[in-house]
């Protein structure tokens, strides 16, 4: 495919511009869903009513349809009711070509509505769940992460359609769940069929393309202790306290594993980019007595290269080792809980990088950056376990997983312009039907 003419960028970019309220707005209306782990549903209706608006064929569907326990990419299902976790994909064919005409290349635009929850509402200054305008960031839990690169992709194909033209491609607008903790919602649209010549997730990366990503693992340690009244304590032993031994154990294997990072091709300019994380802490039963039980429930990272069985092992040694200096009877019960996702390397050169290069220079008068990230997203399903050449690129904004997250509105205009751009010339541009 080649390039669009001016004229097909003026054009395209006009209509970016013409929409832009409309997409605050639209934006806006997703904030306002609390898709909280369980609670995606509805925000998933109200997105298949927009996109069926749109012309599109709307397949939801639910992970627990989709057989995907053991196949490449699979994350442990776990507390997790999976008849609730709405998947949603629309599919926008184009037309059969004639003798002699090319057909365009094949795309998936994909994003994530699943959110994480937004801890104490006293640190909010607005309601996580109200959208707030201020000083042109669109403030909210999901705001940045990453329901803004849902209406980039989403607008981006309008702008097409309004400009005159839609894609000489089939193109899938995915969106997903379970990315926040195990992939499983990509996962399960490969798995019902949906392929594509190439992927793009819109993920708010600051409009850098991600070249390296870390995978991690979750588990689960349920540590036990020696109960005992209160009075006698001294010949107890506490499982909280114990707690604190395995999580500086663990700590320092994380070090260890930093240590060794220094020397990684696409890891070693950054310091420590293995990260450790003990996400969740509850136990006992009373305050008379001394505890009898303790669970953690923690994340570490993953660097490219490493297997998840070795990472895996070295968490399973670490609290080996850490129960037989407590004098423990035996280590505590671990399970695999969440995530287990492989770190990956989107290598350079892809056909489909130069096209987003042409696309980020248009809008943007710049060269398009890259960088590696020390966290997991879901483009490593698509990449890494079913050879999908897939890009990571998407708007600015800042405060994802915290109180104080928000979104550039300016920078979700600029990046819908490079995406629908990028759309034209991957899949090439025919007569939008009327």
């Amino acid at each position: 495919m080649t390039e669009p003419s001016h004229s097909v960028r003026e054009a395209v970019v006009a209509a970016v511009d013409a929409n832009w309220q409309r997409q605050i707005d639209r934006l806006a209306r997703l904030v306002s869903f609390d898709s909280t782990r369980g609670n995606e549903a509805p925000c998933q209706a109200w997105l298949a009513g927009e996109f069926a608006a749109r012309g599109g064929l709307v397949d939801s569907f639910t992970i627990a349809e989709v057989p995907i326990e053991g196949k490449p990419g699979a994350s442990a299902i776990v507390d997790v009711d999976y008849t609730k976790a709405v998947q949603l994909v629309a599919s926008f064919p184009a037309p059969d070509v004639g003798e002699g005409e090319a057909r365009g290349r094949s795309l998936i635009l994909q994003g994530h509505i699943d959110v994480v929850p937004p801890g104490p509402l006293e640190q909010w200054r607005h309601p996580p769940f109200e959208p707030v305008i201020e000083d042109g960031f669109m403030h909210g839990r999901g705001a940045n992460d990453m329901k803004v690169g849902v209406a980039a992709m989403v607008f981006a194909l309008d702008a097409l359609r309004d400009a005159g033209f839609a894609p000489a491609g089939d193109v899938f607008v995915e969106t997903v769940s379970e990315e926040e903790c195990t992939g499983n919602g990509a996962l399960a649209t490969l798995e019902r069929g949906y392929r594509a010549d190439a992927c793009l997730i819109p993920e708010s990366v600051d409009n850098q393309l991600l070249r390296a990503e870390l995978g991690s693992v979750w588990f689960r340690l349920r540590i036990l202790g020696k109960p005992v009244h209160v009075l006698q304590a001294q010949a107890g032993a506490s499982a909280i306290l114990a707690a604190y031994d395995y999580i500086a154990d663990l700590m320092a294997l994380t070090a260890r594993i930093n240590e060794r990072a220094r020397t990684h091709p696409w890891f070693g300019h950054i310091e420590n980019p293995v990260k450790f994380s003990c996400g969740k802490i509850r136990g006992g039963d009373w305050l008379g007595s001394v505890p009898a039980w303790c669970e953690i429930e923690c994340r570490l990272s993953v660097l490219p290269g490493d297997p998840l069985p070795m990472v895996r092992q070295l968490v399973l040694d670490a609290v080996a080792a850490t129960a037989m200096r407590l004098g423990a009877d035996a280590p505590p019960a671990l399970s695999w809980i969440g995530f287990q996702a492989d770190g990956h390397v989107f290598q350079p050169g892809s056909e489909a990088e130069a096209v987003l290069r042409n696309a980020h220079r248009a809008v943007f008068d710049s060269e398009l950056e890259t960088f590696s990230q020390t966290a997991t997203s879901d483009t490593r399903q698509y990449d890494l376990y079913y050879g999908i050449p897939t890009l990571c690129y998407g708007p600015r904004g800042s405060g994802s997983h915290s109180a104080a997250e928000k979104t550039d509105l300016a920078s979700m205009r600029e990046t819908t312009k490079a995406i629908a751009l990028f759309i034209a010339e991957w899949c090439g541009l025919r007569p939008a039907e009327r």
